[in-house]
């Protein structure tokens, strides 16, 4: 028998249990279920008063009215036909035993370069249609083993080629970003950017080489997290630059999203890179939560990345209320700071190409029944979206593998010389981390490529291998998202994220988009 009971207002919440402490002074005031966080839908369904079931209903509802309807967010590819038996035996287990695990019955959104070895994974392409892999990607596997529901893989870049915009041929047409349906939720993740902020999920994965985690949350007001290189597992993820991929939570809020990196994070086999995490990762990140976590920390401000001459003057505004909050919080910021390997390297010199070499290793990965086994059979199918023609066919005349490629050679020598860089001037001025602006400037309409972009995501974490998190920095204009990011040191997740977090709480940026409101009962 399932613990459950009717909703006294439908699809509300009441906050209580884990959550009350939180809500003392607001005699457990009613929350809808659109923004509710994991530990609120968890002390509702330790109140009895909500179930895995109905939980992924009322997801289901809103994706059925609001992606390929309405507003048209198209941020799905394709909803999971099991999610609705998955949460009924969450529900069993429950009425047995209680909570599986820390992310019990909580319907996750999957940007589909994950593996799942029940749904195809495509990378948002057509030539990878109906590719179903042999098994889940280390994450996947480790969000159901918390007792996660794989709700829907979500929309993509095409390959995660492009940080600007979400479009491919896997799913037609562009994602919409839901503050402004004429503008783009950035790329590559934008599907699950799109789809957590728009509460088709409590919350989702997305990938980030460049910038696809930070991106996409910045432009749709969520928490991105791109942590340490070695953290989190690659395995299973289909890859662009497999030496700057990383995977990592986007969610609505910092605890949601420390929340499943408590899960993903740590030593996998299948992934040598995380044999670094081995005693260097926390317990519990949760643990940093801590509203008083800017109190006494030391914040340089990076204005050589923040201050250019195309950033937005709004943008910029919003920076400078930021800086005066960290301030008013207790830190101490140091600005400005300057890094002079980021003026001094070049930006395409910190990149190696080597997507032909772990494309072709990734599709051998999935076995005979791949639709395709190389980047020659993708450019032969024809089964792409037109925009990265140019970009396949370039790849493709890469030949060399990576440890003989003079461009990898050099941005491998450049790595070093960021890293030290970041690491001199974190030691000069005995910092805590580094804040600018995630992106300089706001989402840019729909099929623009020309306007300066404002993507700042690109010159410091991926290079160096170190954290980064985006925070909500509040909005521009009419009601457009901006996100403040915070970079540390290897291995300073839980400096970050007691930053993040108390940044966080002092501002209470998030707000639900307005395209996509609460559905009638």
């Amino acid at each position: 028998m399932v613990r459950s009971a009717a909703l006294a207002c439908g699809l509300c919440l009441t906050v209580t249990g884990s959550a009350a402490a939180r809500t003392q002074q607001q005699e457990a005031q009613p929350l809808t279920i659109e923004e509710a966080t994991i530990a609120e839908i968890h002390a509702e369904m330790e109140a009895g008063r909500l179930t895995a079931s109905q939980l992924v209903e009322h997801y289901l509802r809103r994706i059925q009215a609001y992606d390929k309807r309405g507003p048209a967010i198209n941020a799905i590819i394709l909803v999971n036909p099991r999610a609705r038996d998955r949460a009924y035996e969450l529900d069993r287990a429950f009425a047995d035993s209680g909570f599986i695990g820390p992310l019990h019955g909580i319907p996750v959104i999957v940007k589909d370069n994950y593996d799942t070895h029940d749904l195809p994974t495509t990378g948002g392409s057509l030539s990878l249609q109906g590719s179903i892999p042999p098994d889940d990607a280390y994450q996947v596997r480790k969000l159901r083993e918390a007792g996660a529901i794989v709700l829907a893989k979500s929309n993509m870049a095409e390959f995660a080629f492009s940080p600007y915009h979400t479009v491919g041929s896997a799913l037609p047409g562009h994602t919409r970003n839901p503050y402004a349906l004429n503008r783009v939720p950035a790329g590559s993740s934008g599907g699950t950017g799109a789809a957590v902020a728009s509460n088709f999920g409590t919350v989702g994965i997305g990938t980030d080489t460049g910038n696809s985690i930070r991106g996409p949350s910045s432009h749709n007001l969520l928490v991105g997290i791109r942590s340490t290189m070695g953290l989190t597992s690659r395995d299973g993820i289909i890859p662009l630059y497999l030496d700057r991929d990383i995977g990592g939570p986007m969610a609505r809020t910092v605890a949601d999203a420390v929340a499943v990196l408590d899960v993903i994070a740590g030593f996998d086999p299948a992934d040598p890179v995380t044999a670094d995490s081995r005693g260097r990762t926390e317990e519990s990140y949760a643990e940093f939560l801590r509203a008083d976590g800017l109190n006494g920390a030391r914040i340089g401000v990076l204005r050589q990345i923040s201050n250019t001459e195309t950033a937005d003057p709004e943008i910029l505004r919003r920076f400078e209320e930021a800086l005066d909050v960290m301030r008013r919080e207790g830190a101490v910021v140091i600005d400005p700071v300057r890094i002079p390997e980021q003026d001094d390297i070049p930006r395409g010199a910190r990149w190696c190409p080597r997507f032909r070499t772990d494309i072709n290793a990734y599709l051998a990965s999935l076995g005979p029944d791949a639709p395709v086994r190389s980047l020659g059979d993708i450019i032969r199918s024809g089964r792409f979206h037109p925009s990265i023609r140019s970009s396949l066919q370039r790849f493709m005349g890469i030949d060399e593998p990576p440890e003989q490629n003079a461009a990898c050679q050099r941005a491998d020598a450049n790595r070093r010389l960021l890293r030290a860089g970041v690491r001199r001037v974190l030691a000069q001025h005995e910092l805590d981390a580094m804040v600018y602006p995630t992106w300089s400037n706001p989402p840019r309409l729909i099929g623009d490529l020309n306007t300066p972009h404002g993507d700042n995501s690109q010159d410091l974490a991926p290079h160096t291998g170190f954290p980064a998190i985006t925070v909500p920095m509040g909005f521009v204009y009419d009601g457009l998202p901006t996100g403040l990011q915070i970079l540390g040191d290897a291995w300073s997740e839980p400096t970050l994220i007691a930053i993040a977090y108390s940044y966080e709480q002092a501002t209470k940026h998030r707000r639900p988009p307005p395209t996509v409101p609460r559905l009638p009962r």
